[in-house]
């Protein structure tokens, strides 16, 4: 299960070891309303944000600054995310919400319907047999969003997403 699990966690399709491949918390949750769910996702990215602050400061602490991990554990503990900002762009000249989309809010997954266009031989008529079309599908597909999904304007944007027929 594990070789299986590693397997389909790495971003290469071969089972690595963890020191080479990143993988992700994963959950599948039933919520009893649609706000409980938005709720919660609201957490979970505020949780990302939190996280990425502190590992961000952390991170630019040992590397620029010298400290030890230690230390820069140290300096942080008890600091609020103004404080984390403050030493970011006092020190490193680093203004955070300059920072990619991607680290401070994370990555959403959402299925939405995507065209694909691909290239064909067709096979019959026989007076076409050999030449090529362009064939254009419609499919559902898993894809990545950078963005903010705490607001109303995600969930007015894809309101799909907490359809009852989803």
């Amino acid at each position: 299960m594990d070789r299986a699990m590693n397997t389909a966690l790495c971003s290469s399709g071969r089972a690595t070891g963890l020191k080479e491949e990143p993988g992700f918390d994963g959950r599948v949750v039933l919520y009893p309303s649609n706000q409980t769910l938005k709720d919660y996702l609201s957490w979970r990215q505020a949780d990302c944000h939190i996280n990425n602050l502190y590992n961000t400061v952390y991170w630019t602490l040992v590397q620029q600054s010298g400290l030890t991990p230690e230390q820069a554990q140290e300096r942080l503990k008890g600091t609020l995310a103004a404080d984390k900002n403050e030493i970011l762009f006092s020190q490193f000249n680093v203004n955070y919400n300059n920072e990619p989309l991607m680290y401070r809010k994370g990555t959403v997954l959402i299925w939405q319907k995507v065209d694909e266009v691909t290239t064909k031989e067709v096979k019959l008529p026989a007076e076409m047999e050999g030449k090529k079309m362009t064939v254009t599908r419609t499919r559902t597909k898993p894809v990545p969003l950078h963005c903010d999904i705490i607001g109303d304007a995600f969930w007015k944007e894809h309101p799909e997403i907490l359809d009852e027929d989803s």
